[in-house]
């Protein structure tokens, strides 16, 4: 399966994956999806959302078992976020065969569409439609940055943008849902764990910050003369660091876009996103609270205007400690307690939470890079997920 999917929306020259929603390298990777599905007897189908599911029984009796996680990447990404849990939930299901266990309830495999949100700029977009979280009109909204809608590029790719929406009815006959994904991080290794269980998804969220200013000549205009937005831009990402420093959270300025994006010319524009993450609600209101003001600030010394959006936010997730615990028991048999961790990073699991018991395994990332080649799973650790994904799915579907 690896050596199928490897060169699949993999960029030459940087050797980090393109997968972006609604492109041919996603109609490449939703193809390799169906035909895993149907080479192994299972039903494949692609709901309103445009998520891939392939079913061993039948999903209307309810009560089902479902693993999987994501295909599509960030740019230049890794190989093994969103695909490891993919790969490693049909390898779960051959195990399972081979040692001939009996299924008592419906088990899935999904494939979530757009959850990395590189191309629209929102994250786990297939998911939030299937759960409610993200209404038709708001996906209708979304654009990416050649200025295509999120509605053009369905129809583009053969779908029909217009079915979007919650789907209720698919969550209420899932009993369960369990993610396995590469640490984002190095947690794992540092205690020596192939295999982690995860506890909670830490509250986070984008903004997106506009720096106006006044377009300018860079070899005429007097620096005293000037309202350059890149000044304060600068200085709020120091700003966003330090805050985040103090306050043992997460804050990136990752993504900028420059307006008019000329060498010889002052910038009228300087827009830039801000990915900020904690442990907790109120240490994330006291970063962002603290970087805005901080910004604001500086764009009022530099005679800028600024204006800033929160474009999306997903509160703090603790996956069901039913669930959890559930899987401790299960994976109890190993010689030692595997071990329970938070996380920082996001994931489809964290959406469905609040519709379907879910619950997230990680494999270890020797690493601790993600979003990037350099992420990386051995494949002694990812046999070790494979077989500790099959144990719960054995526990929780089988005789």
């Amino acid at each position: 399966m690896w050596r199928e999917l490897a060169p699949l929306g993999r960029h030459p020259a940087s050797g980090g994956y393109r997968r972006y929603a609604w492109t041919e390298a996603d109609a490449d990777c939703r193809a390799w999806f169906r035909d895993q599905a149907r080479a192994r007897g299972l039903v494949h189908e692609t709901d309103r959302n445009g998520n891939q599911w392939a079913w061993l029984g039948d999903p209307r009796a309810g009560d089902a078992v479902v693993t999987g996680s994501h295909l599509d990447s960030v740019p230049d990404g890794g190989a093994f976020d969103g695909p490891l849990g993919v790969v490693s939930a049909f390898a779960a299901l051959d195990e399972l065969r081979h040692r001939g266990a009996e299924f008592t309830r419906p088990v899935g495999i999904v494939n979530f569409g757009d959850e990395e949100g590189a191309r629209f700029g929102l994250a786990c977009t297939g998911s939030r439609l299937t759960a409610g979280r993200l209404t038709r009109e708001q996906a209708h909204r979304l654009t990416d940055a050649g200025g295509t809608t999120l509605p053009r590029a369905m129809e583009a790719a053969g779908y029909d943008p217009d079915a979007i929406g919650p789907d209720p009815g698919r969550l209420a006959r899932i009993g369960a849902f369990v993610e396995l994904h590469v640490e984002q991080g190095r947690s794992l290794d540092r205690t020596g764990d192939p295999v982690g269980i995860a506890s909670a998804i830490w509250p986070h969220g984008r903004w997106r910050y506009d720096f106006r200013g006044e377009a300018n000549h860079a070899g005429t205009t007097l620096l005293a003369d000037r309202r350059d937005p890149m000044l304060p831009y600068a200085e709020t990402v120091l700003a966003a660091r330090r805050e985040a420093g103090l306050a043992g959270a997460l804050a990136t300025f990752g993504k900028v876009a420059v307006e008019p994006n000329g060498v010889n010319a002052v910038p009228s524009l300087v827009r830039g996103w801000l990915d900020s993450r904690a442990a907790d609600a109120a240490t994330l209101d006291t970063v962002t609270e603290a970087v805005e003001r901080a910004a604001r600030e500086y764009a009022g010394r530099a005679g800028v205007a600024l204006e800033v959006v929160r474009e999306s936010f997903t509160p703090v997730v603790e996956f069901q400690h039913a669930l959890r615990d559930e899987l401790a028991r299960l994976l109890g048999d190993r010689p030692r307690p595997v071990p329970v961790l938070a996380t920082g990073a996001g994931h489809d699991a964290g959406i469905l939470s609040a519709s379907v018991p879910t619950a997230m395994l990680f494999v270890r990332n020797p690493t601790g890079v993600s979003h990037s080649p350099a992420e990386h799973a051995t494949e002694q650790d990812r046999a070790a997920g494979v077989a500790a994904l099959a144990d719960v799915l054995e526990g929780l579907a089988c005789r």
